[in-house]
């Protein structure tokens, strides 16, 4: 948002440099981002100077052109070919001289000495549009010829110099977007700093109906979207160019001007903060308006001449047969002012935000008054605005107010009232205010103190500070006034020491980041906000602990997410629509759970935690010459997964491999505790959530319970072991099993039947054919036994191997093969 120093002068008496002014607003929450100095007119109209053309005659080179000789004031007369057809002798004209720069929007280009068509020309004779005071460029200005040769055209046309302060407001501080909101808050700055200053609106008090000649009913269906409609009339209007004054002050914030009326209804949305609209009266059919909603599907044409098909959420201003306006946020294209108006009806209105909130999004459209409108305006402000621009309109376009204010508020909004205590203002802020200085900070702001009593103050904010609604506001508001470098670094820090053996989370996430990046993985960052309907319809997803936002921006971002699963999945169909198919990513998120219906208005109804979730599809390594392509399949995720664990120490003797019902999956696992913990499930996405993000290829998943994982890892004791002095020794047993077997089985049967010495279980060839028989498959297991006293011997190795074969025997029927 843009400020002028000049323009907020209007409303504060300031004495301080524009630099100052941007200091403290920047102290005080309304950060500065740049300071530019400006002229009304770009360029600043340097170089060009007043002139009087001597002689003119015709090109002799050419038809269109004339050869002129000008006296700008310094004793030398310049020779300047001209096109202009009206340039004459005895004129008194604009002169760019040579060196001057003129700019045509974000162009310009120097005026050179050179030979047109073969005669010397050592300046231009300017039109009014290629200086910028206008948009003609019929000819060259023509002034008055008692002007002075040699006058600097920047002293002629009063050309101002000024400061552009842009101020980065946040999104709670709508208050602040004006001229006058600025200096309001400014003025409470400098008061409690010991000057007598304050932030004065203009007067209204001209204000008066001239006549009752031209008169609009209003009916707002919809209150609750729009809570207060005000307007009035003006009637026997000129519409035409704004006056110099009007012009410079809106060009100095960077709008370009576009007639009288439409120029006061920006200049008061940027001096008060409330946006204005003006209809031609002559389009209101009927003569009357209506505030409601339309049809879905409904066509209307905006201003900028697109057709828009309209919701049936989109509030609109309507005549008696159709739609004008989309409200509070862009006008019609056949109701707004132009040219030829002569009466029109001012509307000064209060909307909800969530519905020009949700309307500017839906068509995809942002203007200054939706902006305003979304974050919250001032409802009592409205009849003031509607005066203030009433009486500029009569300034610049003539007229007679012609209705009496027609004002729709059926339940006014209230102030907040707020309880202060001094001993809260004292803790927070660490440092004792006097009581005092905190009502002049309060009353500085707008912010009324009703009641006082010894411990407390009773408050009245007003509802334009949409922002501030509880106690901790208010002091924070205080707070901001009186400065935050005003408070004072204690000389003494109280604190205690207390050991934690508490993992350091952000160290472990960096580790387990640089493994798996070690290991060709890319870390994405998705939105917590999602849709609500991807947790619909799954067995293991509960949709009713979905948290709901209750003003989303749209349908696509209207819940928190409970997985990591769905975020995942559109960041992976965005890289494989633009041919990036081989991919293994890994992200650390927060997600969320509404558990407690009884709580809904409380923290401890909600629950949030920590997971990690892996991603893995396409082939395993590009093609090379070395090597053919490789798919990835579940078990090179299941081996990164593992290897998370591993790394934080995590036993997986520990943890229990068990099938997982889940609609998400085609086939899944998790990873469980005695105590029925759940660390991990990994397996393969089914094909009908892939099918849903128009996902063609397999992909694989794991979802770790980050916090799960890292309770357990700080429980986890890192003991240094020597290298075993003595061989480990392994043997092989090819064993035929039934097929519904599992390798799990078989390890458990293992190290139950020698828990001593054996070492480690590992599967390293399945083999099933038509040899075997229908139900069966062979397994292939390596056995590692080690005896840390000793060197093991034939016979106790051979007598361990016949424990394990007799025990597979027995427990699942396996057979040597």
């Amino acid at each position: 948002m843009n400020i002028s120093y000049n323009w907020l002068k209007k409303y504060i008496n300031l004495d301080i440099t524009p630099e100052k002014v941007a200091e403290i607003l920047t102290s005080i929450g309304l950060e500065v981002g740049s300071i530019d100095e400006i002229q009304t007119i770009k360029g600043g109209l340097n170089g060009l100077v007043i002139g009087k053309v001597l002689t003119r005659e015709k090109h002799p080179n050419a038809d269109k052109l004339s050869k002129t000789t000008v006296d700008i004031g310094t004793g030398e007369v310049l020779s300047i070919v001209c096109g202009a057809p009206n340039v004459d002798a005895g004129q008194t004209v604009v002169v760019a001289t040579v060196g001057t720069t003129l700019y045509s929007g974000n162009e310009s280009f120097v005026i050179k000495k050179s030979k047109i068509r073969g005669e010397l020309s050592e300046g231009m004779i300017c039109a009014e549009d290629e200086i910028g005071l206008g948009k003609s460029h019929d000819g060259i200005m023509v002034l008055p010829n008692d002007i002075p040769a040699g006058t600097l055209a920047k002293n002629y046309f009063n050309i101002e110099n000024d400061v552009v302060l842009e101020v980065d407001l946040t999104p709670n501080r709508i208050d602040s977007a004006s001229h006058y909101g600025v200096a309001r808050d400014l003025a409470a700055f400098l008061n409690q700093q010991g000057k007598n200053v304050t932030a004065l609106k203009p007067s209204v008090d001209d204000f008066k109906v001239d006549n009752t000649d031209f008169l609009v009913s209003v009916s707002v269906e919809n209150s609750i979207a729009c809570p207060r409609y005000s307007g009035l009339t003006i009637s026997g209007i000129e519409v035409k160019d704004s006056p110099d004054w009007l012009q410079k002050k809106l060009r100095a914030i960077g709008m370009s001007p576009i007639n009288n009326v439409v120029d006061v209804t920006n200049f008061v949305l940027h001096e008060i903060g409330q946006p204005l609209h003006a209809f031609d009266g002559n389009q209101i059919t009927g003569n009357e308006i209506i505030v409601k909603t339309l049809e879905s599907k409904t066509k209307f044409i905006t201003l900028d001449e697109k057709e828009r098909e309209l919701d049936n959420q989109d509030l609109m201003i309507c005549n008696g047969k159709e739609g004008m306006c989309i409200a509070g946020v862009f006008g019609g294209l056949h109701s707004g002012v132009s040219p030829s108006t002569k009466k029109i009806f001012l509307e000064s209105a209060c909307f909800n935000p969530v519905f020009i909130r949700k309307t500017a999004k839906r068509h995809i459209l942002s203007t200054d008054a939706s902006f305003r409108f979304e974050r919250g305006t001032d409802p009592n402000i409205t009849v003031y605005a509607l005066k203030r621009a009433a009486l500029l309109i009569k300034e610049v376009a003539g007229g007679n107010i012609s209705s009496d204010i027609i004002d729709v508020y059926p339940e006014p909004i209230k102030d907040f009232v707020i309880n202060i205590r001094y001993k809260n203002i004292d803790r927070l802020i660490g440092k004792k205010i006097e009581k005092e200085q905190v009502k002049k900070i309060l009353s500085g702001l707008e912010i009324k103190v009703k009641n006082e009593t010894e411990d407390q103050i009773t408050v009245h904010v007003p509802p334009y500070r949409v922002d501030v609604t509880r106690e901790v506001d208010v002091i924070e508001e205080i707070l901001r006034i009186y400065g935050y470098n005003n408070i004072e670094m204690p000389e003494e820090v109280h604190s205690t020491l207390v050991y934690s053996k508490k993992p350091d989370n952000q160290k472990l996430k960096r580790i387990i980041s640089e493994q798996l990046i070690g290991a060709g993985f890319q870390e994405i960052m998705c939105n917590s906000l999602t849709k609500a309907a991807y947790f619909d319809g799954h067995n293991k997803i509960n949709a009713s602990e979905t948290v709901i936002l209750s003003n989303p921006l749209s349908n696509d971002l209207n819940a928190l997410r409970q997985t990591l699963l769905f975020g995942g999945l559109e960041s992976i169909i965005h890289n494989i629509n633009r041919r990036n198919t081989n991919l293994k990513f890994f992200e650390f998120g927060n997600c969320y759970f509404f558990k407690d219906a009884d709580k809904k208005n409380h923290t401890e109804g909600y629950q949030e935690i920590q997971k990690l979730g892996l991603f893995i599809t396409g082939d395993q390594t590009d093609a090379n010459w070395i090597t053919s392509t490789n798919k990835t399949s579940f078990y090179h995720l299941k081996t990164h997964a593992e290897n998370i664990l591993i790394r934080l120490g995590i036993e997986l003797s520990s943890l229990n491999e068990e099938s997982s019902i889940n609609d998400i999956f085609n086939d899944c696992i998790a990873y469980v505790d005695n105590n029925n913990n759940e660390y991990l499930t990994i397996g393969r996405i089914s094909d009908k959530t892939l099918k849903n993000f128009d996902i063609n290829q397999p992909l694989f998943y794991c979802e770790i319970n980050w916090d799960t994982v890292i309770k357990k890892s700080a429980k986890t004791k890192n003991i240094y072991t020597e290298i075993p002095k003595y061989p480990e020794v392994r043997r092989d047993l090819a064993l035929l099993i039934d097929k519904q077997i599992s390798f799990k089985q078989i390890k458990d049967i293992a190290y139950k039947t020698e828990k001593k010495l054996l070492k480690n279980v590992s599967l390293f060839d399945v083999f099933e054919g038509e040899k075997l028989g229908n139900d069966k498959k062979s397994y292939a297991v390596s056995f590692t036994l080690l005896d840390e006293t000793k060197t093991l011997n034939d016979k106790q190795i051979d007598k361990i191997m016949q424990k394990l074969v007799s025990s597979f025997k027995e427990e699942i029927g396996a057979q040597l093969r």
